[in-house]
């Protein structure tokens, strides 16, 4: 009676795994891979032949002569392997007088921003710590400190800020955004 019950169980199980372990993840694997190689392969960012980052992955820029991303509170800043945001709530008072408080106190300082005027952005942490983007008015907070520093006409810079601000996905899905790695290779570039 056992081993009419087991066998069919262990066979079900073996059965299950192969179809859920290898037959679909290669099936899903192949059809990313011929529809979408770039996405399916990470979205790296090449120059000049050299892999320098992913587009969905962000990166610490921290020279004054870059546009900076968001704060992070994954890991040390940017580590994948330890994503996540602060686990602090809006009412949380560590929230609120340090961390919030000191990057607002970092932008008035760096970027001679007003306060009431910085983008919330630019003093709180995604919610993986990893987001590769800003929104266009914490990039336009950057421009005076990046043109100066490059000893570049900040109009120029400013117009390369408009030329990568992406808007909503679809029209309608989530908000303009400017992309760091992309928009710094470009300004790199000029």
């Amino acid at each position: 009676m056992l081993k009419n019950q087991l066998r069919p169980a262990i066979v079900l199980t073996l059965l299950l795994c192969v179809i859920t372990g290898v037959v679909y993840p290669g099936i899903v694997t192949g059809i990313s891979q011929a529809l979408f190689p770039h996405q399916a392969n990470g979205s790296l960012v090449t120059v000049n032949g050299r892999v320098v980052g992913s587009a969905l992955i962000g990166q610490a820029f921290t020279r004054p002569e870059y546009f900076h991303p968001r704060p992070s509170a994954a890991g040390n800043g940017y580590d994948p392997m330890a994503s996540g945001g602060t686990n602090k709530g809006p009412t949380d008072r560590k929230l609120a007088d340090t961390l919030i408080a000191g990057a607002v106190n970092d932008a008035i300082k760096t970027e001679g921003a007003v306060k009431g005027s910085i983008p919330a952005d630019m003093v709180t942490s995604s919610a993986s710590g990893l987001d590769p983007d800003i929104s266009p008015a914490n990039a336009f907070v950057q421009v005076a400190r990046v043109a100066k520093t490059r000893g570049i006409d900040s109009a120029r810079v400013r117009a390369l800020v408009d030329q990568h601000v992406t808007g909503r996905q679809f029209g309608f899905f989530g908000e303009p955004r400017v992309n760091v790695l992309l928009l710094n290779i470009a300004l790199d570039s000029m």
